[in-house]
Parts: C-alpha cells; sequence; structure tokens
C-alpha cells in the first residue's frame, strides 16, 4: 500500500495528496505533519520507513469538503486520490487513481466557492513589453483573454481579476512586487507554446481558427493555451462548458490603475471591506450570478456608447411604472445557474444542485412574461429560452427534497425507473413478501408449524416441526438440521432471497448510473443552458440597477460626444447612505474651455469627497447606470486616474513620498485630453518648497501639455495664483464658518480660492491639547508676521541640499555652447570645463 502511495505521490510532490483508505482520506510524511499544523488535526504513526515511524494524519471522506475549503482558502492544492477497483475482487491493495486536483483557481464545489464574487485562474505570458494574459472562471466555463502593455497596465488588469491563482512561465518571473502574489505557481515554457496552445484551443471550442473570436494575440494565445492545460489537468476532465473566448481589448474600457481601483474602493474598502463600497450600495441583485457580473461591470466601465445606451434604454424600460419588480419576484426563485450547469459539464452536480436548476427552469416563462414587450428587450427575449423537456425530465427524475449526495440513495424520484421500483420495494417491503409467502405455504401445506425465518448465516428459510418435516413437499429442500426442527429452502423462497440481501446495494447502483445517465442528457443541452443563464445575470443587474435609481433618486446621465463633465447637484454615491445627516450636494463644470479645478479649503470639509464623487459619478454613467445627482452631461472620457490618500510600500522598499511621485509620475506619463484626473495634495511628502514646486509643476504639465480633465485639491495657496497664468484653470473652495474659535464644516463648493485652511481648528476638534492648539497659534501668528526663528545652534537656517545643482550648472554651460562655432581645440577645452563642473 505504502509502495502505491509513494509512486502517486511521486507525480504531485508540492501538493497535499488526500489518499483514501475505507472511510477517510489518509495523508503520510510531510503531507500529514502540514495537514496536522493547518488544519488542526491529530498526527499519528503507522508502520515504518528506514526505521523510522511514518508521521500519518486522516479526516473522514463525508466531512473532506469543510477541510478541503480551509486549505484552498490558505492557498494550498490538493490531489484527491480514490480507490477504483472492487475490494471484494481486489488482490492485495485496491487499484487507487487521481481524480481531481483541487486548487484555488479551479475549484467549482459550492462550499469552496465564495458565492457572489468570481474565482479565477489567470495565466501571463510575457512576449518582449507585451504581455499576454488570460483568465478562466472553472465553476462558469468563462474564458477571457487579453493584451496589456507594460508594469503599470499589468497592476491594473491584476487588481481586477483578483485571480485565486496565477501561471506564470519559469522562463519569465513576473516584475517587481508582483512575484510575491499568492497563489503564484511556474509552469513549464513548453506549456506556452503559442503554436501549440493553438491547436488546443482551437480542439477545445471545435473551430478551424480563433478569427471568430477576434484574432487574439500570439502571446494571449499562449497563457490561454497553458492555463486551459492546467484546468484539464486539474479537473481530469475535457471542460465541455468552456465552449469560446472573450477577447477584451484595452481601448474598450474606461482604463483604471490599480491605485485608482484602490482610492475609489469599487467592490471593496481601503481596508478589505465589503462595505461600505459602491458595489456594497448598487448590489440588490437577486442572483449570485447576477452579483457577479455588477461587479465585473464595475471594474470595467465600457466606452461604447451603443452598449451604455442600450443599458440605459432597458433601465429605463423596467423603471417605468416599477416593471423591474414583478421581474425581481422571478429573479428571487432562480438559483446560481451558471455555477450548477458548471458542476453538471465537469460531472459533479449535486441532487440539490439538480432541483435548483429544475426550480430556475420553471421560472424562465414568468421571467419573458415579466420582461417588458419594448423592442430593446428583444435580445434578451431570445437568449432567454424556454426547457420544457428539461423541466418535465427533472420533474420526472428527481424528488423534490433529495438528500445532498447520490451515494445516500433516495434521489431518483418513484415511476421513474421501474426496475429501481421493484428493487426499492423488494427492500423496503420484504416483511410483507415473507408473510405473504408463509401464509401461502400453510395453505398449499396444511402445516400448522411452519414458519419462514431468517437469519445472517443461513438467510431464508422455512422451519418445520420435526414430525411435519418428513412430510415436506419435493420442492422444499433440505437447508439445516436441528434438534426440534428441520430448514428448508424452496425456489420461490430462494428468489426471493437473491433479489432481497442485494435488492439494497443494487437499488442504489442502479440510482447511480440512473442519475449518471441525467446529468449527461442535461450536459447535451449545455451550449443554450448557458446562454439563458447569462441572459438572467443580465436581467438582473439591468433589474437591480432600475431598483437602486428608484429607491436612491439617481437621474439617467446624458452621454454626449462633446468634450467636458457636467453635474448638477452631484452626492457621493456611498458616503450619502452611510451619513446621519443630509449629505450636501455640489456641482461641477468641466469643458474644453475649462479643464481644471484648483480646489482649496479646510482639512475635513469635503475636498476628497467631491473629487471622489465626480469619478465614482463618471464611472456609473459608464456602466448604464443612473447617477446621484439632479443631472449629468459626460462627455468622452478614457480614463479615471486617482492620486488620493497616502500610504507607504514597505516590502517594496518605497516609502510614502516614493508611492505618491509613483502614481504622479503614472498619470504625468499616460493622461490624454479625455482623461479625467483626481489629484489630491501633490507634495505633502517632503519640504514645503519642493512639494509645493512639484504641485504648481505637475498642474501646470496637466493643464497646459495635458489638457486632462482635472480636479487638482491642494494646502498650496500659492497653486491658486495658476488661473492668473494659464488659460483653462478656475479657483474653487470648500466653505466653512468660524464661531467662537471653533469650525463648522459647510461642505459647500463655491467658486474661487479659500481664505484660509482652519488647520488649528480642525486639529482642535480631533483634541488635540489646549496647550498645543495655543502655542501652535502664537508659532502661526509669528511666522505670519515674518519672523523667522534661527535655531539656536546656528547664526541662519542651513540650507536645502539640492542634488541637481551640478547638473543645472552643467545644463547651462550646454546650453551656451554652439558646437558649429567650436575648433577642435576650443571643443576639448570645453568638454575639461564640463568635467570639471560635473565634478563638483
Amino acid at each position: 500500500m505504502m509502495r502505491q502511495y509513494l509512486g502517486l505521490k511521486a507525480n504531485h510532490p508540492d501538493q497535499l495528496l488526500f489518499y483514501r483508505m475505507g472511510d477517510f482520506y489518509e495523508l503520510f510524511f510531510g503531507d500529514a505533519q502540514k495537514a496536522a499544523r493547518l488544519l488542526d488535526i491529530t498526527l499519528t504513526q503507522r508502520g515504518q520507513s528506514n526505521g523510522k515511524p511514518i508521521p500519518m494524519a486522516g479526516i473522514p471522506y463525508h466531512a473532506a469538503e469543510g477541510y478541503l475549503a480551509r486549505l484552498v482558502k490558505l492557498g494550498e492544492s490538493v490531489v484527491i486520490c480514490e480507490q477504483i477497483g472492487d475490494p471484494a475482487l481486489a488482490k492485495g491493495p485496491v487499484e487507487r487513481k487521481v481524480v481531481r486536483i483541487v486548487t484555488p483557481g479551479t475549484v467549482s464545489d459550492e462550499a469552496l466557492l465564495e458565492e457572489r464574487r468570481d474565482t479565477l485562474l489567470c495565466a501571463l505570458y510575457e512576449d518582449g513589453p507585451r504581455i499576454g494574459a488570460a483568465s478562466l472562471d472553472v465553476a462558469a466555463g468563462r474564458f477571457v483573454v487579453t493584451q496589456v502593455d507594460g508594469h503599470e497596465q499589468l497592476q491594473a488588469l491584476l487588481e481586477r481579476w483578483q485571480p485565486a491563482e496565477l501561471l506564470i512561465s519559469e522562463d519569465h518571473g513576473l516584475p517587481g512586487p508582483l512575484s510575491q502574489r499568492p497563489g503564484c505557481r511556474q509552469r513549464p515554457p513548453w506549456d506556452f507554446d503559442a503554436e501549440g496552445a493553438r491547436r488546443q484551443l482551437c480542439q477545445q471550442f471545435q473551430v478551424q481558427d480563433l478569427s471568430g473570436f477576434g484574432q487574439p494575440t500570439p502571446a494571449s494565445v499562449a497563457a490561454a493555451g497553458a492555463l486551459l492545460q492546467y484546468a484539464r489537468e486539474t479537473q481530469r476532465s475535457d471542460l465541455p462548458h468552456v465552449t469560446g473566448l472573450t477577447l477584451e481589448a484595452f481601448d474598450d474600457g474606461v482604463a483604471m490603475d490599480a491605485a485608482t481601483r484602490r482610492n475609489l474602493e469599487l467592490t471593496e474598502t481601503l481596508t478589505g471591506q465589503e462595505e461600505p463600497s459602491l458595489a456594497w450600495v448598487l448590489d440588490s441583485t437577486e442572483t449570485a450570478m447576477g452579483s457577479r457580473l455588477l461587479k465585473r461591470w464595475v471594474h470595467r466601465p465600457l466606452r461604447d456608447r451603443s452598449v451604455l445606451g442600450e443599458r440605459q434604454d432597458r433601465i429605463a424600460a423596467l423603471r417605468d411604472g416599477w416593471r423591474f419588480e414583478s421581474a425581481r419576484q422571478v429573479l428571487d426563485r432562480i438559483g446560481d445557474m451558471e455555477r450548477i450547469l458548471g458542476r453538471v459539464a465537469l460531472r459533479s452536480a449535486r441532487p440539490r444542485d439538480l432541483t435548483r436548476l429544475h426550480i430556475s427552469l420553471c421560472a424562465l416563462p414568468e421571467l419573458h412574461a415579466a420582461l417588458p414587450d419594448d423592442a430593446v428587450f428583444q435580445g434578451l427575449h431570445d437568449r432567454l429560452s424556454d426547457f420544457p423537456d428539461k423541466v418535465a425530465l427533472l420533474a420526472r427524475a428527481v424528488i423534490e427534497n433529495p438528500p445532498m449526495l447520490i451515494r445516500d440513495g433516495g434521489v431518483i424520484a418513484p415511476g421513474y425507473s421501474e426496475e429501481l421500483d421493484e428493487l426499492r420495494s423488494i427492500s423496503e417491503n420484504a416483511g410483507a413478501v415473507l408473510v405473504d409467502i408463509e401464509t401461502r405455504e400453510r395453505e398449499r401445506t396444511g402445516f400448522s408449524t411452519l414458519r419462514v425465518k431468517y437469519n445472517r448465516v443461513h438467510g431464508y428459510y422455512i422451519e418445520l416441526s420435526r414430525r411435519e418435516a418428513d412430510q415436506a413437499p419435493v420442492d422444499y429442500q433440505r437447508r439445516q438440521t436441528l434438534k426440534n426442527a428441520e430448514r428448508f429452502i424452496t425456489p420461490e423462497l430462494k428468489e426471493f432471497e437473491d433479489k432481497a440481501l442485494s435488492a439494497s446495494s443494487k437499488a442504489l447502483n442502479l440510482e447511480k448510473r440512473l442519475y449518471e445517465a441525467l446529468i449527461e442528457e442535461l450536459a447535451a443541452d449545455l451550449g443554450p443552458l448557458q446562454a439563458s443563464a447569462a441572459a438572467v445575470a443580465e436581467l438582473d443587474v439591468l433589474a437591480c440597477l432600475a431598483e437602486r435609481a428608484e429607491t436612491l433618486n439617481w437621474v439617467r446621465p446624458n452621454l454626449v460626444d462633446e468634450p467636458g463633465i457636467e453635474i448638477v447637484d452631484g452626492r457621493h454615491p456611498v458616503v450619502e447612505q452611510v451619513m446621519d445627516d443630509a449629505f450636501v450636494p455640489n456641482s461641477l463644470q468641466l469643458d474644453d474651455q475649462r479643464r481644471m479645478v484648483i480646489i482649496t479649503g479646510p482639512n475635513m470639509g469635503g475636498k476628497s469627497t467631491y473629487m471622489r464623487q465626480t469619478a465614482l459619478i463618471a464611472l456609473l454613467a459608464h456602466i448604464g447606470s443612473a447617477v446621484p445627482a439632479a443631472s449629468a452631461r459626460i462627455g468622452k472620457i478614457d480614463r479615471i486616474f486617482t492620486r488620493i490618500g497616502s500610504s507607504d510600500d514597505l516590502a517594496g522598499g518605497r516609502s510614502t513620498f516614493m508611492v505618491e511621485m509613483s502614481e504622479t509620475a503614472n498619470i504625468l506619463n499616460n493622461a490624454t485630453p479625455e482623461s479625467l484626473v483626481l489629484m489630491d495634495e501633490i507634495g505633502r511628502g517632503t519640504s514645503t518648497f519642493d512639494g509645493l514646486s512639484l504641485a504648481w509643476a505637475a498642474a501646470e504639465h496637466l493643464a497646459r501639455n495635458l489638457r486632462a480633465y482635472t480636479l487638482f485639491a491642494t494646502h498650496y495657496f500659492e497653486l491658486t495664483q495658476l488661473p492668473e497664468h494659464l488659460p483653462g484653470v478656475y479657483n474653487a473652495h470648500l466653505t466653512a464658518s468660524e464661531h467662537n474659535n471653533r469650525i463648522v464644516f459647510l461642505h459647500r463648493v463655491q467658486e474661487g480660492p479659500a481664505s484660509r485652511s482652519y488647520g488649528l481648528q480642525v486639529a482642535q476638534l480631533a483634541g488635540v491639547p489646549a496647550g498645543v492648539i495655543r502655542q501652535a497659534a502664537d508659532k502661526l501668528a509669528e511666522l505670519e508676521s515674518g519672523e523667522r526663528p534661527v535655531p539656536a545652534a546656528h547664526s541662519e537656517a542651513p540650507a536645502q541640499a539640492d542634488m541637481f545643482g551640478a547638473i543645472s550648472e552643467v545644463d547651462k554651460a550646454l546650453r551656451d555652447l554652439d558646437p558649429d562655432d567650436l575648433t577642435p581645440r576650443q571643443a576639448l577645452e570645453a568638454l575639461y570645463r564640463l568635467k570639471q563642473l560635473s565634478d563638483h
């Protein structure tokens, strides 16, 4: 047995091996020690290896799901090894083989998945500056490929996908801190061969070439091929529910980098909580698959105005007369068809999956009736098929409330199989049959002492007294002689015994075969069923957004081609829901002549809220949703950037200021005239003059060169002079009022710069001791009067070191040189002068 185990383990050295022995999965050696530590189970010993006891740990096979869920959440992969031979026929150890490998990115069991969040397996392949990427939701069969350029786009993609498992080639590691991502697995380079991957994908989708999927690039094909091969290996299946590719182009969506996604708290807060986030406010979906689709929409706002217009029209039709309510009542009865069908395809669907599928399919005709008859819904009507044959089949085949597992039996409904009904009748009514046989035999023979009995040694038999046994009929065959009685068997009783003793096991085996045939019949129509599931999820999202718009008093934005963002009385969708007081709405006007707003005002005055609500309103408009405002007019937006908040990256060796400058550099290098840029407190991580200079230069570059739509919040009042130097720049401020030396925030945005920052008043509100506040007030008065204190140990304050002074002198000397006017000797002398300047 240990030789068999070690042979299997040799093929999976880095994964935990669950080795089936009777009613337990056993682990040995290092696996046992690791599992005992991770799962807090007992570590025992069994036998010896090289003179040392073999560590061993085990879990009951019927409780494996709970343990698997814990291991998967810890990022572990588990190899499931089952007995496939018949123990009664085996000579030596029962034959075993690996039937499945459970990894964090390939789980499909309901107990191992988060209901309202995608679990993705992803792969990356680097081809020069371009990186091909692929993601697969094994539970649902959704396969996506794309290509990104450079480190920043890759970070943004991984922040959006949040892969549970990430495959990379052994020849190409991930850049920088991305290499430390949990769930990262290296695969051999030949798995990423583009030509082999193309053949494999064509075979999977039964096509001649991949042109029908939008001609994915060789790098993305290589990533997709490696991913598909890994998924097949772990599932021990051809993945019949994976029937095509979706190609995502970078320019199709409103791009957001990783920092922007985190700062806007789209699906989770900066602390990693699900609430309060934008998705928390939006998500009133009735189905789990609708909830997952909504989050995908939020993370990938679109630029295609025709798609957005169709979504807006559908939401408006559902809002008309509150039609969404009737649709949502039907949606409430529909289960997670997407994942149920995935398990049907993988032949791992459980009995209760089929009852939920039956209920869901029964609801589809009602969903058709609940949809408006508007032409805009024709596409959804066409994709929402009815399946009367499948409804009838499931109604006949499966009982209304089946047990959890088919191994327990009692799943197939009475009347579905005559043979199964007969076996069950024998098993369940054996006592009544025996009474009937006994009564008939007494009447036939006239023996008063005749009894039909059973024991585990001799089975069923007819017992007669010694006196009557001598007159037994010729068809009575003697089975056992006792002191005062004789025991017989008849052909009828023998036939019943054969049936009765094996009826239970035969019934269970037959039921398993019938169940497998039922799964096969359902899998035959997988394509139309999956299309209907996708339509249900989309309708659920549209009905959810219609309900949110009505409940929260949101309006349909006007998407226009002209440049500009005009929001009247906009509100922050999340802050508004968590506030106890009424939210103060604010407006914004950006257009071709008004490209940048310099925002000043006190801390806690609402600058960040005002900026974030602008970005969230723009994002909501680009998923087709209504927005929290009195009205909104949104021009074309290609990217949303945010530089908000401060954090460091100690593990990556980057200070808070370095992180700030990296994010700023990304914005200044990639923003366009159609980008929305939010910049908050640039330059505060360094000295006053350095910070002010950087903030001024960044703002000027955005306004003069990039001309992006920009909200630039700052405490540097010097920046309020920018409108005097640059066209298209305006000042605005958040209002506050002071009473009895205390500040009251009014949260109202008004034109013009702020008069003061109220820093001491905010510090007082935060609980800074009164003595410190008084001392700060005195120092503020002293600084504002122009009197600069001199440190005691020095007659004058030391000047700040300038790292770039020598280089500036070199630049100046270079600018004064005209190479065309220099003789060779003068050129050599100039070179010596430049060298001398650089050395100083």
